[in-house]
């Protein structure tokens, strides 16, 4: 469980490491030339900006969701992971183990696709609207008549544009084809929607639907790895099954708690944005906890 005294990481700070890139809530440090740390924190984003606070556990639930589904999944697709144990790790890395345990992976550099793979198995989000405008997702037809929440008649594949910042754009397959190349493009779409297909089917076991997810993917010279973060509460709708009612928004354990109290506070969602309220920030923390163990089966590890 989280509370109140658990310390809340919003920025990283190893001054003898070479930064990577730092993301909207990730830090990446270069270890070598071959491998790279990645150090989830807890700042939050919403509508595309950083808030001014994050919330308890958050770094943790992501990396450890993630290592969940990177052994849950690799029958179907290798990843990058190395380590997670800060025991393993290099030498020069142990004296940050404090801050480093629970919310950090040790992974091999990949030479990353420039676009955000998209599954959708429900019609919600940015995919609802555009099917409002025009009956299609992405360029997919999609039936008629169709209502917010609904299950699709198959799960599609509809990616985006990667933005360093801002927000990501869809696009459709064709194309992702200019950006990638049509046999990579086919392998990431079929391998998309084969891990989608696994990890969704299980999830429900656990009482939670997979609404629609994004995955990274990247080349080294084992061929094609799954990267980054997988099927966590920020890359996901997550949805309780036993609430499940189509034909509006849903429950979820993701951020959408957050988006909600933005909207309801009026935020014109351009900078500055506006730190969260000490109870928007426990009940948000305590959603993604519970994802976590509704998954896993578990209690979330200490930091």
């Amino acid at each position: 469980m989280t509370n109140t005294n658990d310390p809340i990481l919003l920025r990283t700070d190893f001054p003898d490491l070479e930064l990577h890139a730092s993301g909207k809530v990730r830090d990446v440090y270069r270890i070598n030339a071959d491998r790279l740390l990645f150090v989830a924190t807890d700042r939050i984003s919403a509508f595309d900006y950083v808030l001014a606070s994050g919330f308890p556990a958050k770094g943790r639930v992501l990396t450890q969701i993630s290592l969940f589904w990177f052994a849950f999944l690799k029958d179907i697709v290798p990843n990058h992971l190395i380590t997670a144990n800060v025991e393993e790790y290099p030498e020069a890395l142990k004296k940050y183990a404090d801050q480093l345990r629970g919310r950090s992976m040790m992974v091999t550099r990949a030479n990353m696709y420039p676009v955000e793979c998209v599954v959708r198995g429900y019609l919600s989000g940015s995919g609802w609207k555009e099917y409002q405008q025009t009956g299609k997702v992405c360029g997919i037809e999609l039936p008629k008549g169709m209502k917010e929440s609904d299950k699709l008649p198959e799960p599609i594949f509809t990616p985006s544009t990667k933005a360093a910042s801002g927000h990501d754009e869809n696009i459709s397959f064709d194309e992702m084809v200019k950006h990638v190349g049509r046999v990579d493009s086919e392998k990431l779409r079929e391998l998309t929607l084969a891990v989608y297909k696994k990890a969704a089917d299980y999830a429900l076991t656990k009482g939670i639907i997979i609404a629609d997810t994004k995955f990274e993917f990247g080349q080294t010279a084992n061929g094609v790895v799954l990267a980054d973060e997988v099927l966590t509460p920020d890359s996901s709708r997550f949805w309780p099954a036993d609430t499940y009612a189509p034909g509006k928004s849903q429950l979820s354990y993701d951020k959408q708690y957050v988006r909600d109290y933005l909207e309801e506070i009026r935020w014109e969602k351009k900078p500055p944005a506006p730190p969260l309220p000490e109870v928007v920030q426990q009940n948000t923390s305590a959603k993604y906890v519970e994802a976590y163990r509704k998954l896993t089966g578990k209690e979330l590890p200490r930091g």
